[in-house]
């Protein structure tokens, strides 16, 4: 079986504060209006994403990754399964105050599955846009509780601003939300395991309100305030017709945001992923091609979504493009 890296076609999702950046930006042509997140990079059976042309035409990653469990790599935390899950998600009204539990919460309370901590990539987003972190000061269980009870939860909430190019790491236990106007890259656990603390009293397209789930988000929320969130400190590694920083490294993946251009050197750009595990190209900007040999190559534009198996052949990159480069 050779390793060649192939592309993927996501599951999208029509959540109800979505917009219509993914279909219009991305060209993602899924038709959902709105269209609040794509799946790009997932074996979840509640959002798989398929592969696009070369062998597994058709399939989905979680077929492919059964019949091929070496594509996962040698590393301890990328055995049984894809570890991670990798989304975009267009937030064009206010996301639900929500908090995710940790694995061990999940594994004791909700059938042995993960738990979710995740990391968000800002692509774009409005002058006034924020994103809630945690709280601005210690808060007790049934104060919270009373707030959410009558509509005062956001005075406890610590809003951030936001911009482009933005990371934010979300740990589990953190309250949370991505406020309107926000464009997002998220990488995070192979979960979907949210608790719903407040939804600003929406109701859905059938005129129901959304359900909460109070009791167990105050199970694992942190309660504590929490400090701002830093802006990590970004060295860039310059090579021909590339550079590269680290965006987020945690015991679930790694992120790096890697720039090729290749417009103006006669040398393109290598890349694979080595046997320890698999890789992620997420293009968030710009197009160009992924050469896998003399007759076969991947045209990439952005929004598209490519995954190398562990151990994968030698590509060559050609183009002006933004990826984030992920691993498990």
């Amino acid at each position: 079986m050779d390793r060649k890296p192939f592309l993927l076609k996501p599951t999208g999702k029509d959540y109800i504060w979505g917009g219509r950046r993914l279909n219009d930006d991305f060209a993602k042509n899924i038709d959902l209006s709105p269209l609040a997140e794509t799946w790009e990079c997932s074996t979840h059976p509640d959002g798989p994403s398929y592969a696009v042309g070369g062998h597994f035409d058709g399939k989905r990653l979680s077929e492919i990754l059964k019949e091929h469990p070496d594509f996962l790599g040698t590393h301890p935390k990328t055995q049984g399964e894809l570890p991670i899950l990798i989304k975009f998600i267009d937030a064009n009204k206010d996301l639900s105050v929500q908090v995710h539990p940790d694995d061990e919460y999940a594994q004791k309370y909700e059938n042995g599955q993960l738990g979710k901590s995740e990391m968000w990539y800002v692509l774009d987003a409005k002058d006034d846009s924020t994103l809630v972190y945690g709280l601005s000061h210690n808060v007790d269980a049934d104060t919270m509780r009373s707030s959410i009870e009558k509509g005062t939860l956001e005075k406890h909430l610590q809003k951030v601003p936001i911009k482009h190019d933005d990371v934010f790491f979300i740990e589990a236990g953190t309250i949370h939300a991505i406020g309107a106007g926000a464009l997002v890259a998220e990488i995070q656990e192979n979960s979907n395991l949210t608790y719903r603390l407040y939804d600003y009293d929406r109701v859905d397209k059938e005129g129901n309100k959304r359900p909460l789930h109070v009791d167990k988000a105050l199970a694992v929320a942190n309660l504590k305030g929490t400090a701002k969130p830093r802006q990590p400190i970004r060295a860039v590694k310059y090579l021909e017709g590339c550079a590269n920083e680290l965006l987020c490294r945690c015991k679930y993946f790694e992120v790096n945001r890697m720039l090729v251009n290749t417009e103006r050197v006669r040398q393109l750009v290598e890349y694979r992923a080595d046997e320890t595990s698999f890789r992620v190209l997420l293009c968030t900007n710009g197009c160009g091609t992924l050469f896998i040999n003399e007759s076969e190559y991947i045209k990439v534009f952005r929004g598209d979504c490519i995954f190398f198996p562990a151990n994968s052949e030698t590509i060559k990159i050609h183009g002006k493009m933004q990826f984030l480069d992920i691993r498990g």
